[in-house]
């Protein structure tokens, strides 16, 4: 007995809930990835890791609200906890490697390659996993060129925004950058979805595990108080909101491709961080006394 899937059984509400929260997953992201650029040691550490399990908690969130409104009308659908949860350390993790290597390695072609595509295919992994979740008295069947597309699109979509966390600066550039991952993140979610067919065993029967609801205010709550949080330290830095601390000023003319090259490749954003100058000036002056 074949099954009527409907994926929008709340109408627009849920795919523009998860959009936002893609959205917001992949501003926050992209921000600490950028932020991670100008910083050594254990706090560029620290905001990597910041940024993956934003984008991860982000992405996750979003698959869980748009799979809301999926239905299958002839039976309810229950989900598995530990599968559902593993979706997101898998999504966490994938994520994490991807922006670790962009972040180290710096916009390279094969760095961008290589993390993308570990990235791309650790969005898949969390969305395809989390349907694995799903408890229901049938078999879900897949069409392949369309999970292949949906591959495709999460891997073009993760490239492109490690590409723009680490060479486009500025706020409003970013956030467009995060529009278009949130675009791009939940149109990968639908295409996988549009591959669906739910194939029913005999009668309909309630389905085994927890339902979407019933999971939904435990699973939500960490996620959610996760990208609160992260949306607050955003908020109160403000280089990482204005994206001035992106750019970094070229050493002060008065010392010339003579000067050190720790100066020279310093970052002048910070007056603190400028060499004083006044020595040398009040030298030449006495000199020529």
């Amino acid at each position: 007995m074949q099954g009527t899937v409907d994926g929008f059984s709340y109408g627009f509400v849920t795919p523009l809930a998860a959009f936002l929260m893609a959205c917001l997953g992949g501003a926050l992201g992209l921000r600490c990835t950028t932020r991670s650029l100008r910083k050594h040691g254990l706090p560029r550490l620290g905001w990597l890791a910041l940024g993956a399990t934003a984008i991860g908690s982000g992405i996750w969130t979003m698959h869980f609200i748009a799979m809301l409104g999926f239905t299958v009308r002839e039976t309810p659908i229950g989900y598995d906890p530990a599968i559902t949860f593993a979706s997101l350390a898998v999504a966490i993790v994938m994520v994490g490697i991807g922006i670790f290597i962009v972040g180290y390695r710096g916009a390279t072609a094969m760095a961008l390659v290589t993390g993308g595509t570990i990235t791309g295919l650790g969005i898949a992994t969390m969305h395809y996993l989390g349907m694995a979740g799903m408890r229901l008295p049938g078999t879900l069947q897949y069409d392949t060129p369309t999970v292949a597309l949906s591959v495709v699109i999460a891997v073009v979509a993760a490239t492109s925004a490690l590409w723009a966390a680490v060479s486009v600066h500025g706020f409003l550039p970013s956030l467009g950058g995060s529009v278009a991952m949130g675009t791009a993140v939940t149109g990968m979610h639908y295409t996988g979805m549009a591959a669906v067919s739910v194939h029913l065993h005999g009668a309909a029967a309630a389905g085994t595990g927890d339902t979407a609801s019933s999971l939904l205010v435990p699973m939500l709550i960490g996620p959610a108080v996760f990208l609160l949080l992260a949306g607050l330290m955003v908020m109160l830095d403000p280089l990482l909101v204005t994206g001035d601390g992106d750019r970094r000023g070229p050493a002060p003319a008065a010392y010339g491709t003579g000067a050190p090259a720790s100066w020279r490749s310093r970052s002048y954003d910070d007056p603190g961080t400028r060499p004083s100058v006044r020595g040398p000036r009040r030298r030449e002056r006495t000199g020529g006394r």
